[in-house]
């Protein structure tokens, strides 16, 4: 007889768990991924964790949708700052293949200094931010430094008042460095470059004044300054070219919006050509300028009455018929003596030559006037 086998027990049946359900991993480093460092990543992580989430019931399905909104704003910004920088970097390398030909060597507006030549690709003497390439003065050339500086403050000027300080800083160092205004070429202008809103943010002062002459073959350096002329040259043309650019800095508003900036201006006007007209008394004295100084001295008095009515003037009416006489008052033939028993050039320049009426004074200014720098906020 045979005993039978125990009865088999089967294993109780599992119960379900009732604790919170786990936190889904890849909602988590959707959102860290995308907030710092791949943002592409971190959308594909919250995709396969909203998934995970719905197959398994996980918890972070909150996290994973904003894993993802934030994934993908930051990849949109990644793709616009690259877009950006990629466009920047492809224009300069498209600009230096292009213009790989131009003649010298491509060097920093940092490391110009006054007397330094160039060329800029094209000839573009108002191109923004220009590629320069230095090259010896006695080779053909667009360019010519007459003065590397820099601006003072932190605070961008703003371009008005940036151009302002440019253009006045540029043609007293223009000034100073081709003293004899009448002996530069025709097709001579002044230019600089100068920081933008946008590299001035980033460190950028310099100021670069240049003599242009891309409109020609130009080779040789314009440069005649005090250590090249003699004394009594200079104390002469000293005085003229700060007249010149006294005249030059009329107000750019209608007179009867700025009366009293005129007015400044006039009295400006007039100590400038107080100091032109002592040098000339003293000159009068001497046999080989006696006759032109003596001539050049009456009309300087003269201007000086008419510019004197013309500080004291209460209505624009007035101040501009003072003006007038004032600037009537001054001949260009009577300059052209002076400058000729000076040894200096005696050809007049074409911008006053073209001017009706004629007048030293503030030729200068009337002259470059085309050729100031309105960049934007400057070339550089």
């Amino acid at each position: 007889m045979s005993t039978p086998p125990p009865p088999h027990w089967s294993a109780p049946t599992p119960q379900p768990a009732y604790g919170e359900p786990a936190l889904n991993g890849f909602a988590l480093a959707s959102l860290l991924v995308g907030l710092l460092c791949l943002p592409p990543l971190g959308v594909v992580f919250a995709i396969v964790a909203l998934v995970q989430i719905a197959r398994k019931g996980e918890r972070g399905r909150g996290l994973a949708i904003t894993g993802l909104a934030v994934s993908l704003v930051m990849t949109l910004v990644l793709v616009l700052v690259t877009d950006r920088v990629a466009g920047r970097l492809f224009d300069r390398l498209d600009t230096i293949q292009q213009f790989e030909g131009v003649e010298g060597e491509l060097t920093p507006a940092d490391d110009m200094r006054a007397g330094d030549c160039f060329n800029v690709p094209g000839g573009d003497l108002f191109a923004e931010s220009p590629f320069i390439y230095r090259i010896a003065c006695t080779e053909v050339h667009e360019g010519e430094v007459t003065s590397s500086t820099r601006f003072a403050g932190r605070a961008f000027p703003g371009g008005p008042e940036l151009r302002r300080a440019a253009t006045q800083a540029c043609w007293k160092a223009q000034d100073a460095y081709a003293m004899d205004t009448w002996a530069l070429p025709s097709y001579a202008d002044m230019f600089y470059f100068a920081p933008s809103r946008e590299s001035w943010s980033g460190g950028d002062r310099r100021l670069l004044c240049v003599i242009g002459t891309a409109d020609e073959d130009h080779r040789g350096s314009l440069r005649k300054d005090a250590g090249m002329l003699k004394p009594e040259q200079v104390a002469f043309l000293r005085v003229m070219n700060e007249a010149d650019l006294a005249m030059g800095g009329e107000p750019e508003e209608a007179i009867d919006e700025a009366l009293p900036r005129y007015l400044d201006w006039a009295r400006a006007v007039d100590v400038a050509l107080a100091a032109e007209g002592s040098l000339l008394d003293g000159a009068k004295e001497r046999p080989e300028l006696a006759g032109p100084a003596r001539a050049q001295l009456k009309e300087v008095e003269a201007a000086r009455a008419g510019w004197q009515r013309a500080a004291r003037a209460t209505k624009p009416a007035a101040f501009q018929d003072a003006w007038d006489e004032a600037s009537g008052a001054l001949s260009v033939e009577t300059e052209k003596a002076l400058r000729g028993a000076y040894g200096l050039a005696t050809t007049v320049p074409d911008w006053l030559a073209d001017q009706s009426g004629g007048g030293s004074a503030g030729s200068a200014g009337a002259a470059g006037a085309a050729a100031w720098r309105a960049g934007e906020d400057t070339a550089r």
